[in-house]
């Protein structure tokens, strides 16, 4: 068969695929993202049908997905509201990453992978899934509830640190040398510091040379923009989703809605390809050895994102029920850790080992966070005494 005509054939029956798994995910409340991860095991090296056509399309698509998922993650906030967010969470924050970034990092140098596994690893464990949290959060009905605030102000710290971890890691990754790397670094981050500067006292600038009234012509810009921003990033070494998390946020205001309407369905198009290249790269055979691994890193973890929910909201006067609420919606890890790892996978720097870990951790977690945020009230009404099980946080 013609190889353009197979690949065309691949990549259609893997999206009609996505489609049949994302209505499945909704139809038993579940994150798509384990789906698709399962869907790229499927398919991919070791799967049950090899599809070799559209694996080149596939990298450079998950890319994009990458690109678009930290894209309308910078839209959600302004510089502003980062830097207040930062202001009030920084102890829940730095309590956070202590706590989670740890065990993976822990676990990655007691099974050898050395400092970059331990690197990558620590990222894979510390980044809750801002995605999932949302949903959650938004199915059961606590948007307005007082602990809702805590979870995101600690989601917002998560996601400056990301700005500055993904450089790091970048040059890390990259294998060059100390002093090389410090300088690398160096930009990096008197990059990542300029642009936040210039969102703040600047963003107005940014929306309106983006900003147009007509759809097709604001898609093409906003866009545009982010490829082109995503790429002199990495041309700099600032890393590409780090450029397009800091091109969201310099957008503001109806810009900024309006873009987060015309970009979700590219968004979720793009970000399923990702997860399933992903897969597609990721042997099934290899999940099995580490498969204890990754239950007990899931259990250290939730554990630990629970005490770092219920201690943030007990510092804002809120009471248990709304603590668990806190540490619940936590959870769940997603599309960031697997972001992360494929970054690492993608460079050469780790092994098929640490993609194995990772890809079993983050279907056990992303299960996990919803299940336990769904159940967490009626086991509070079990647990704690009648009066403190119906407070209202």
């Amino acid at each position: 068969m013609d190889t353009l005509a197979l690949s065309l054939i691949e990549l259609g029956a893997v999206v009609f695929c996505l489609g049949l798994l994302a209505k499945l995910a909704g139809q038993i409340g579940v994150s798509p993202i384990p789906l698709y991860l399962l869907g790229g095991l499927a398919f991919g090296t070791g799967g049950i049908i090899e599809l070799e056509g559209m694996k080149e399309f596939a990298h450079l698509a998950g890319e994009i997905g990458v690109i678009l998922l930290l894209l309308m993650l910078g839209l959600e906030y302004t510089a502003s509201e980062l830097f207040t967010g930062l202001r009030r969470s920084w102890q829940g924050g730095i309590l956070d990453l202590v706590l989670n970034f740890l065990p993976g990092a822990g676990l990655a140098l007691f099974l050898g992978w050395g400092a970059v596994g331990a690197m990558v690893m620590g990222g894979v464990t510390y980044i809750s899934s801002s995605g999932i949290a949302a949903k959650v959060i938004s199915d059961l009905g606590w948007l307005g509830n007082r602990e809702t605030r805590v979870v995101i102000s600690i989601l917002v710290f998560e996601d400056l640190t990301m700005a500055v971890y993904l450089p790091v890691l970048t040059t890390v990754i990259s294998g060059v040398s100390f002093l090389a790397g410090l300088t690398t670094l160096g930009i990096a981050l008197a990059v990542v510091s300029v642009v936040l500067v210039v969102a703040l006292r600047h963003g107005h600038h940014v929306s309106k040379a983006v900003h147009s009234e007509n759809s097709e012509v604001f898609l093409l810009k906003v866009l545009g923009a982010a490829l082109l921003v995503a790429g002199m990033a990495s041309a700099m070494q600032v890393s590409a989703a780090v450029g397009a998390f800091l091109l969201g946020i310099a957008i503001s205001g109806g810009t900024s809605h309006n873009a987060k309407l015309v970009l979700t369905p590219l968004r979720d198009l793009f970000a399923a390809i990702f997860f399933v290249a992903f897969g597609l790269n990721t042997d099934p055979a290899s999940i099995p050895p580490v498969l204890g691994w990754a239950l007990v890193l899931a259990l250290i973890t939730a554990a630990s994102k629970m005490a770092t929910g219920v201690w943030a909201a007990k510092q804002a006067g809120i009471a248990r029920p709304g603590r668990l609420r806190a540490g619940t919606a936590l959870i769940a890890r997603g599309e960031f850790s697997i972001v992360i790892a494929g970054l690492a996978l993608a460079s050469g720097a780790v092994s098929q080992e640490l993609a194995a870990v990772a890809t079993a951790y983050v279907l056990v977690m992303a299960v996990v966070g919803p299940l336990a945020a769904r159940y967490v009230e009626p086991l509070a009404e079990i647990l704690l005494r009648p009066e403190e099980a119906v407070t209202k946080a």
